[in-house]
This record gives C-alpha cells, sequence and structure tokens, in this order.
C-alpha cells in the first residue's frame, strides 16, 4: 500500500463496535475513533483523514447526513458507510448525497473490511496524485510562456548587438577601434553563452531522471573551483573553503553541481571591485543524514525589498546586465527536488549569505 500509515476516523454510536474495529486494525492502520459526530468534526479541523468510516444509524444525525455535512468542507477523504439495515432509499441517498464509495455491512467480515479500505485508498491516492500533477502541469505551463518570452529577447539581444557592432566594425579602419569593437563583441556572445548553459541547466534540472550517489563535497567543489578560477571576473577575488564531511552522504551529484556553480559564480558576478579584499567563503557540514552548506561572499549585496523575488524565474534584482534571470531559480527548483530548503541574507554594500540545508537520500 504505502509507506505512510493510512489515516481513518471511525465514528459510531457503539463503543464495542469502535473498540472492535481499532483491536482489529490498529496495527495497519492509524485509526481515530469517536461515538460523536460533534466531536468527528472537532477532529477533522486538527487532522487529515484518508478513509472515514461513518455508522448509518446514530443519534445526532445518520451516517448519510453527516457525510452529505462534512463533504464541501472535507472534499478529500473517501467515504464507507457502515451499517445493518440498508434499504434502497438509504442506498440512494449515500450515493446521491453523502457521495459514499462503499456500504459495510454489519456483523462486518474482517477480509472485506481490509479489502474496502485498499480501494478506497487506491482511489483517495489516485485522487490526491492527480491533484499534485495538475498543480505541476499549470506550473510548468506558466514557466514556457515566461520562458519563451524572455529566453527569445535574451537570446535575439546579443546577436543583434554583435551584428550591430560587426556592421561599425567595418566601416573602421583604426585597429584601436577595431579592437575595442572585438572586446564588445566578446562580452556579447559571452552573455549569450551564460544564457545557454543556463537553458541547459534548466532542462538537465526539470528533466533530469535523478541519480543518487555518495558525495564527496571536497571532491565536487574542488571540481566547481578549477571551472571557475579562469574567469576574467575573478581577478583579485579569494575563495576559501572549509568542509567539514562526517560519513557517507548521498544525494544527486549532477544537481549539486548546479547548486555550487550558480551561487559561486553569482558571487564572484557581484563581487564589489572597489573593495581591497573581495572573497567568497564556502562551508559545508555534512552528516550522513544531513548537510548545510553556507556561502557567504562581501560583495554588492542585495535590496531588502528583492530577497523574496531572487528564485523567481527571470527576475533581475533591479540590475541591468546582470545575466540570464533564470540561475536562481534553477538553484531554489534543484534544491526543492533534493528535498531542502535555501534562505539568505544580505546588505547593500557589505554582501550576501546563502545557507542551504538538504536531507540526504536513502539510496
Amino acid at each position: 500500500m504505502s509507506d505512510k500509515a493510512i489515516t481513518i476516523l471511525y465514528i459510531d454510536d457503539e463503543e464495542h463496535n469502535l473498540h472492535s474495529f481499532k483491536a482489529s486494525f490498529r496495527k495497519q492502520y492509524d485509526i481515530t475513533i469517536t461515538s460523536s459526530v460533534v466531536e468527528a468534526e472537532l477532529i477533522m479541523e486538527t487532522k487529515d483523514f484518508c478513509i472515514i468510516l461513518a455508522d448509518q444509524r446514530m443519534p445526532i444525525m445518520t451516517g448519510v447526513q453527516f457525510f452529505e455535512k462534512i463533504r464541501t468542507k472535507h472534499p478529500k477523504p473517501i467515504r464507507i458507510l457502515i451499517t445493518g439495515h440498508t434499504d434502497i432509499g438509504a442506498a440512494i441517498d449515500a450515493i446521491n448525497k453523502g457521495e459514499v464509495f462503499r456500504f459495510i455491512d454489519k456483523p462486518w467480515d474482517y477480509k472485506y473490511v481490509e479489502t474496502a479500505i485498499a480501494h478506497a485508498y487506491e482511489i483517495y491516492k489516485t485522487r490526491e496524485d492527480l491533484k499534485m500533477r495538475n498543480i505541476e502541469l499549470q506550473k510548468a505551463n506558466e514557466e514556457l510562456d515566461k520562458f519563451v518570452y524572455s529566453a527569445s529577447h535574451d537570446l535575439r539581444a546579443p546577436l543583434m548587438s554583435v551584428l550591430g557592432i560587426v556592421n561599425l566594425a567595418l566601416l573602421e579602419e583604426d585597429v584601436k577601434s577595431q579592437n575595442e569593437y572585438l572586446e564588445l563583441i566578446r562580452q556579447s556572445v559571452k552573455k549569450l553563452d551564460t544564457f545557454i548553459i543556463n537553458i541547459i541547466d534548466y532542462y538537465k534540472n526539470a528533466r533530469g531522471v535523478p541519480v543518487v550517489t555518495e558525495i564527496s563535497f571536497e571532491e565536487l567543489v574542488t571540481e566547481v573551483q578549477a571551472t571557475i578560477q579562469y574567469l576574467p571576473e575573478y581577478g583579485n577575488l579569494k575563495m576559501t573553503t572549509d568542509i567539514d564531511q562526517a560519513g557517507v552522504f548521498h544525494s544527486d551529484v549532477m544537481k549539486l553541481r548546479i547548486i555550487f556553480n550558480n551561487l559561486i559564480n553569482n558571487a564572484i558576478k557581484f563581487q564589489d571591485k572597489s573593495k581591497p579584499e573581495p572573497f567568497v567563503h564556502l562551508t559545508v557540514k555534512s552528516t550522513p543524514s544531513h548537510a548545510r552548506i553556507t556561502i557567504a561572499d562581501n560583495g554588492s549585496g542585495i535590496k531588502e525589498s528583492d530577497l523574496d523575488k531572487i528564485f523567481k524565474m527571470f527576475y533581475r534584482a533591479g540590475a541591468t546586465n546582470s545575466g540570464s534571470g533564470i540561475g536562481l531559480y534553477i538553484v531554489h527548483e534543484a534544491i526543492s527536488k533534493l528535498g531542502g530548503e535555501i534562505s539568505v541574507t544580505s546588505k547593500i554594500g557589505q554582501g550576501s549569505t546563502f545557507e542551504i540545508n538538504i536531507p540526504s537520500i536513502a539510496k
């Protein structure tokens, strides 16, 4: 069935039925029992249930009336009616008014109840999975709309710049001026290359099949450092690391590489070159169950009004030449897929600190 216990609420005015049911199924399910429909409604305010069973004949209201009352406010649970006196009218009401999934006759048979609960949970799980897929699909469609609009602009803009600069260079005879134009072309091509790399990262993160392996943070950080230390923006920046890994940590190395690459590249890009000693400090504290990663810098910082927006797709934190606006979005999505969280603190002119907490993934 499921690794997570199936939660069941059972309402019946006969106490011996309640205790008999709980005694029979307590090892298989997470069962809550009550003899009061009023108390049942209060319980449902504080706990979610997969399945609700209710006796048809109860003092204050019938099981069908109870289901009819709660189905709008609590539509998710699958409803099962227990009765020893079913007539055709009650059956019709149960289906039409209470949207009852199944009837169980008294005295109930253990195997029949077990099968009914299994089938009810299958429907519950299918509905919940479908709901999540619809939410994900809606999110994907919204992202696609943004992506097509922004990508078309961000891909064409550097190309148009290159074309314009080439036309100007063709009119120049002075070698010095031509070299200046070539430098402008280099910058535009580099911006285009960065955007294409981000698109590839986005695709890998969104569509790539997770591959869980043992992670050596020392090796991963060394690999990332090797790719960024020759960047022209690196300059006089000093990067330091403090890695404390105790035991084996399991995760998706591709997603971790995307996270490290984007955050470190951002720290380099937004360094404050007016400071005599710009730095990036990376700290990793890892155990077999959890890893905490901190990336701190003394760069230009992020405005407080931008902090809650920087992980949105194509948001550029007020900078017109700051890149694709997709890097931090990819970081946030990768961390979410790993079951982790990211937070940021920053002050303009002082720098930023990103803290990531991710669990180890059981193989």
